[in-house]
């Protein structure tokens, strides 16, 4: 077997030019689906009509909103079109201003995006999780994985913003609470983000799980700082010490790809004379418990007052307006 470089290059990019053709392949497949639905409803239509028969109307109906669903999933998916789009996401999110409420509110993140992978039917790993001083999470790590998990998960990039009366209050008073979500890329070719021994610190400490009980008792958990950028990126999740660093390793790589992608989407923006910010401090979203329930985008304007939905994951809507908005 050969040990040249090129050859393996070769290979993984033959591999991945297979990936992406059966991707194609199924999307094809899933518009001539869509094809012969419509003109099943269009048949049944005239059939209807030709015989007055009134009772194929609710067959229609449900026929056209299954059409419907299924052909903004399709539109959605073609969108999804960046060259890391296809990858899985890890997802990062950190408590703001707010104190105990702020670490809250990035737990009810932390189950909104859990519930969506879930319904989405991707698998979801922790990957490090840091609980507040009273309650929620000061910050917490997944890794989501599945086809597209990242061309869908980066519309949520950004800083969310929560308004609601808080249950940590005893006066009943209205609370304004932030958590920000860092959404990367996990890379597949490790070979497209190189990491130097000297930029980097690599620290280890001991795992700890909720409620403060150990997971272990050796110092397995790893901590990573890489000093050009000051990004820092830690794993405890895994049971051996390798794993974690292993692990850590990965996800140092995918946020500094993720700031490679970030630092060309601002020469872009500049290009195109966007005179909006794009970056980790941009406040995407707001989520309205109080003195009304809705939930809106700030980048697209989409909107819906049922609040409780999307905090049970259901945020579609939301992505694909990210989506129809970048590609505008």
């Amino acid at each position: 077997m050969s040990a040249d470089p090129d050859f393996w290059n070769d290979l993984e990019k033959s591999q991945k030019t297979l990936q992406q053709l059966k991707a194609l392949k199924t999307k094809v497949g899933r518009y001539e689906g869509l094809v012969t639905k419509y003109e099943d409803i269009l048949t049944l239509i005239e059939m209807g009509i030709e015989e007055q028969d009134d009772s194929v109307y609710e067959e229609v109906r449900e026929m056209n909103d299954s059409f419907l669903k299924e052909y903004e999933e399709l539109h959605v998916s073609t969108m999804l079109d960046g060259e890391y789009d296809r990858n899985n996401a890890i997802v990062t999110l950190h408590a703001g201003t707010g104190g105990t409420e702020a670490c809250d509110w990035t737990n009810m993140l932390y189950r909104m995006y859990t519930k969506w992978a879930a319904k989405a039917g991707y698998e979801v790993e922790l990957l490090d999780m840091l609980d507040g001083d009273e309650a929620g999470l000061k910050s917490v790590t997944i890794q989501i994985n599945g086809e597209n998990a990242y061309g869908y998960l980066k519309s949520e990039k950004g800083i969310h913003r929560l308004v609601r009366v808080s249950p940590f209050d005893s006066s009943g008073r209205r609370h304004t609470s932030f958590a920000s979500c860092d959404v990367m890329p996990e890379i597949e070719n490790d070979n497209e983000i190189e990491v130097k021994s000297d930029d980097i610190r690599i620290d280890t400490y001991r795992a700890s799980g909720a409620g403060g009980q150990h997971v272990n008792k050796t110092s397995s958990a790893i901590r990573i700082t890489h000093f050009p950028t000051g990004i820092v990126v830690q794993c405890q999740d895994e049971r051996s010490q390798f794993s974690n660093k292993e692990r850590a390793f990965k996800m140092l790589k995918s946020k500094l790809l993720a700031l490679k992608i970030e630092e060309q989407m601002q020469k872009l923006a500049e290009i195109r004379g966007d005179i909006k910010e794009i970056g980790w401090g941009s406040q995407i979203r707001s989520y309205v418990f109080m003195p009304y329930t809705m939930v809106k985008d700030h980048r697209t304007s989409e909107e819906t007052g049922n609040v409780n939905a999307v905090m049970d994951g259901e945020i579609d809507q939301f992505m694909a307006a990210y989506l129809a908005w970048i590609h505008s």
